[in-house]
Protein backbone atom coordinates (compact mmCIF):
# COMPACT_ATOMS: atom_id res chain seq x y z
CA UNK A 1 0.00 0.00 0.00
CA UNK A 2 2.97 2.21 0.98
CA UNK A 3 4.54 1.97 -2.97
CA UNK A 4 1.43 2.72 -4.29
CA UNK A 5 0.53 5.60 -2.13
CA UNK A 6 4.25 6.44 -2.96
CA UNK A 7 3.70 6.09 -6.68
CA UNK A 8 0.51 7.84 -6.92
CA UNK A 9 1.34 11.09 -4.50
CA UNK A 10 3.89 12.50 -7.55
CA UNK A 11 0.86 12.34 -10.42
CA UNK A 12 -1.54 13.63 -7.68
CA UNK A 13 0.64 17.18 -7.01
CA UNK A 14 0.77 17.38 -10.34
CA UNK A 15 -2.72 17.14 -11.43
CA UNK A 16 -3.41 19.67 -8.68
CA UNK A 17 -0.36 21.79 -9.27
CA UNK A 18 -1.87 22.43 -13.16
CA UNK A 19 -5.03 22.49 -12.31
CA UNK A 20 -4.89 25.11 -10.02
CA UNK A 21 -2.45 26.59 -12.68
CA UNK A 22 -4.86 26.82 -15.17
CA UNK A 23 -8.16 27.40 -13.51
CA UNK A 24 -6.33 30.05 -11.96
CA UNK A 25 -5.86 32.23 -15.25
CA UNK A 26 -7.57 35.43 -16.17
CA UNK A 27 -8.45 35.66 -19.58
CA UNK A 28 -9.04 39.39 -20.88
CA UNK A 29 -11.79 39.92 -23.10
CA UNK A 30 -9.39 39.67 -26.36
CA UNK A 31 -8.20 36.18 -24.57
CA UNK A 32 -11.89 35.22 -24.45
CA UNK A 33 -12.82 36.29 -27.56
CA UNK A 34 -10.47 34.04 -29.31
CA UNK A 35 -11.46 31.12 -26.84
CA UNK A 36 -15.12 31.44 -27.60
CA UNK A 37 -13.69 30.67 -31.42
CA UNK A 38 -11.68 27.83 -30.63
CA UNK A 39 -14.82 26.66 -28.84
CA UNK A 40 -16.93 27.23 -31.54
CA UNK A 41 -14.54 25.31 -34.34
CA UNK A 42 -14.46 22.58 -31.71
CA UNK A 43 -18.44 22.09 -31.35
CA UNK A 44 -18.73 22.69 -35.43
CA UNK A 45 -16.47 19.97 -35.70
CA UNK A 46 -19.00 17.46 -33.29
CA UNK A 47 -21.85 19.02 -34.82
CA UNK A 48 -24.42 16.65 -37.49
CA UNK A 49 -22.33 18.98 -40.04
CA UNK A 50 -18.59 18.10 -39.31
CA UNK A 51 -17.92 19.86 -42.57
CA UNK A 52 -18.97 23.39 -41.20
CA UNK A 53 -15.52 22.76 -39.46
CA UNK A 54 -13.87 24.36 -42.46
CA UNK A 55 -15.83 27.73 -42.62
CA UNK A 56 -13.36 28.69 -39.86
CA UNK A 57 -10.01 28.14 -41.87
CA UNK A 58 -8.66 30.88 -44.21
CA UNK A 59 -7.36 29.45 -47.69
CA UNK A 60 -4.37 30.31 -47.13
CA UNK A 61 -4.51 27.89 -43.95
CA UNK A 62 -1.35 25.48 -43.07
CA UNK A 63 -1.39 23.22 -40.49
CA UNK A 64 0.94 20.35 -39.65
CA UNK A 65 -0.63 17.14 -37.42
CA UNK A 66 2.12 15.29 -35.33
CA UNK A 67 1.22 12.34 -37.35
CA UNK A 68 1.96 13.62 -41.01
CA UNK A 69 5.52 14.38 -42.47
CA UNK A 70 4.31 17.49 -44.05
CA UNK A 71 2.04 20.36 -43.31
CA UNK A 72 -1.67 20.06 -44.64
CA UNK A 73 -3.72 22.97 -46.61
CA UNK A 74 -7.06 23.32 -46.01
CA UNK A 75 -7.99 21.38 -49.52
CA UNK A 76 -5.72 18.11 -47.69
CA UNK A 77 -8.36 18.91 -44.27
CA UNK A 78 -11.04 19.05 -46.31
CA UNK A 79 -10.15 15.21 -48.01
CA UNK A 80 -9.28 14.19 -44.57
CA UNK A 81 -12.28 15.14 -42.61
CA UNK A 82 -14.48 13.69 -45.78
CA UNK A 83 -12.49 10.41 -45.10
CA UNK A 84 -13.20 10.42 -41.53
CA UNK A 85 -16.70 11.32 -40.96
CA UNK A 86 -17.46 8.36 -42.89
CA UNK A 87 -15.30 6.35 -40.44
CA UNK A 88 -17.32 7.50 -37.00
CA UNK A 89 -17.51 10.44 -34.90
CA UNK A 90 -15.99 12.66 -32.17
CA UNK A 91 -19.02 11.89 -29.47
CA UNK A 92 -17.31 13.49 -26.56
CA UNK A 93 -14.54 15.89 -25.89
CA UNK A 94 -13.25 18.40 -23.44
CA UNK A 95 -10.47 21.61 -24.34
CA UNK A 96 -8.43 23.29 -21.76
CA UNK A 97 -6.73 26.23 -22.41
CA UNK A 98 -3.26 26.66 -21.59
CA UNK A 99 -2.09 30.50 -23.16
CA UNK A 100 -3.71 32.19 -25.40
CA UNK A 101 -1.68 35.47 -27.12
CA UNK A 102 -3.32 38.00 -28.66
CA UNK A 103 -2.09 41.01 -31.02
CA UNK A 104 -4.59 42.82 -32.80
CA UNK A 105 -5.64 40.85 -35.78
CA UNK A 106 -3.64 37.85 -34.71
CA UNK A 107 -3.51 34.93 -31.98
CA UNK A 108 -2.68 32.02 -31.05
CA UNK A 109 -3.87 29.64 -28.51
CA UNK A 110 -1.92 26.48 -27.24
CA UNK A 111 -4.42 24.10 -25.55
CA UNK A 112 -5.08 20.63 -24.40
CA UNK A 113 -8.10 18.00 -25.65
CA UNK A 114 -9.54 15.09 -24.65
CA UNK A 115 -12.11 13.01 -27.13
CA UNK A 116 -13.77 9.73 -27.73
CA UNK A 117 -13.97 8.71 -30.82
CA UNK A 118 -16.69 6.21 -31.60
CA UNK A 119 -16.40 4.06 -34.81
CA UNK A 120 -19.11 3.18 -37.02
CA UNK A 121 -20.06 0.39 -34.57
CA UNK A 122 -20.19 2.69 -31.56
CA UNK A 123 -16.78 1.11 -29.97
CA UNK A 124 -15.01 4.03 -28.37
CA UNK A 125 -11.49 5.16 -28.32
CA UNK A 126 -10.31 8.06 -26.25
CA UNK A 127 -7.41 10.27 -27.62
CA UNK A 128 -5.11 13.44 -25.30
CA UNK A 129 -3.32 15.39 -26.83
CA UNK A 130 -2.59 19.24 -27.41
CA UNK A 131 -2.73 21.85 -30.19
CA UNK A 132 -1.37 24.68 -30.98
CA UNK A 133 -3.72 27.36 -33.18
CA UNK A 134 -2.34 30.65 -35.28
CA UNK A 135 -5.87 32.75 -35.68
CA UNK A 136 -6.19 35.65 -38.04
CA UNK A 137 -9.24 38.23 -37.42
CA UNK A 138 -11.10 38.56 -40.66
CA UNK A 139 -13.92 40.52 -41.50
CA UNK A 140 -14.67 40.21 -37.88
CA UNK A 141 -14.68 36.43 -37.29
CA UNK A 142 -11.49 34.39 -35.71
CA UNK A 143 -10.25 32.05 -38.66
CA UNK A 144 -7.32 29.72 -38.46
CA UNK A 145 -4.14 30.01 -40.68
CA UNK A 146 -2.41 27.21 -38.94
CA UNK A 147 -2.20 24.73 -36.25
CA UNK A 148 0.29 22.66 -35.36
CA UNK A 149 -0.27 19.06 -32.60
CA UNK A 150 -2.10 16.08 -32.12
CA UNK A 151 -2.07 12.73 -30.20
CA UNK A 152 0.44 12.82 -27.16
CA UNK A 153 1.45 8.74 -27.71
CA UNK A 154 2.41 7.21 -24.32
CA UNK A 155 4.31 4.31 -24.02
CA UNK A 156 3.31 1.98 -21.38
Amino acid sequence: MKKLLAGFLPFLFLFLFFTNFVSAQQWTDEQKEVWVAVDTYWAASMSEYPMSFLNYFDDSYYGWSYDNEAPDTKADTKKSLTYWTTKGKVAYYIITPARIWVNGNFAYVHYYYTQVYEDTNGKPSTEKGRWTDILMKKEGKWVMVGDHGGEIKTSN
